[in-house]
């Protein structure tokens, strides 16, 4: 029975889904360099969630799928014909420019991720448990370190070669453009924010398109077509 309850949490639902993608989408496209680098973060979380590695587990398990709902309900909507949010556009407008690298790929789209999607998900979670901001910060940090952690090896494996070293490559820019690190913590900020303005519906809904709107120029520009 236990076997069966683990096969079953909403964070397996959501690896299912992923893994899903990671089948359907060519090698090439651009949402799947992304997935593919979200699915191993996914994988992550959950193998840490099962050792005991979070403080709060539900807490945990909460954050990481509202987080992850927002990644899989932009897929949908472009499945569907339909929009998905400005962060996101980017990605899958870009998705197959035989000019944009995989690592532009995969950086866009945690940039789309992490400055937008996470925001929200914190704000998502505080309802779904009735808690503050405060009470997930534990867990915010610890995927955020995880994340961290992971863009390192994101980078060595979606290195374009040796040139990438080389101060008149374009990459060079782009990636001396953007920092993780940063994006968590002006995302932390907005979370706060947001749900401080919560009861206000206006402030909120302005908030959230200017943020949504910031996030995916910032995406746009970091899939610039480079040349090889």
């Amino acid at each position: 029975m236990a076997q069966l309850e683990h096969l079953t949490t909403p964070v397996d639902a959501v690896l299912a889904r992923m893994r899903a993608l990671d089948a359907e989408l060519p090698e090439g496209d651009g949402v799947a360099v992304f997935n593919r680098v979200y699915l191993a973060v996914t994988e992550e979380v959950d193998r840490r969630l099962d050792a005991g590695g979070f403080p709060d587990p539900r807490a945990a398990t909460a954050l990481d799928v509202r987080f992850a709902e927002r990644y899989l309900t932009a897929v949908d909507a472009v499945d569907r014909g339909r929009r998905p949010p400005a962060c996101w556009r980017p990605l899958f407008q870009f998705r197959r420019h035989p000019g944009v690298r995989p690592l532009q790929f995969a950086l866009a789209g945690i940039n789309a991720h992490i400055g937008h999607d996470l925001a929200l998900a914190v704000v998502d979670t505080c309802r779904t448990l009735g808690c503050e901001p405060a009470d997930l910060e534990d867990e915010f940090d610890r995927v955020g370190d995880l994340l961290a952690s992971l863009e390192e090896r994101i980078r060595e494996d979606l290195m374009p070669g040796p040139d990438l070293l080389q101060v008149a490559d374009p990459m060079t820019h782009l990636l001396g453009s953007w920092s993780l690190e940063r994006a968590r913590d002006a995302t932390w900020t907005a979370a706060r924010a947001l749900w401080t303005l919560r009861h206000c519906e206006n402030v909120v809904e302005e908030f959230t398109e200017r943020l949504d709107a910031a996030v995916g120029f910032a995406g746009r520009m970091m899939l610039t077509p480079l040349p090889h």
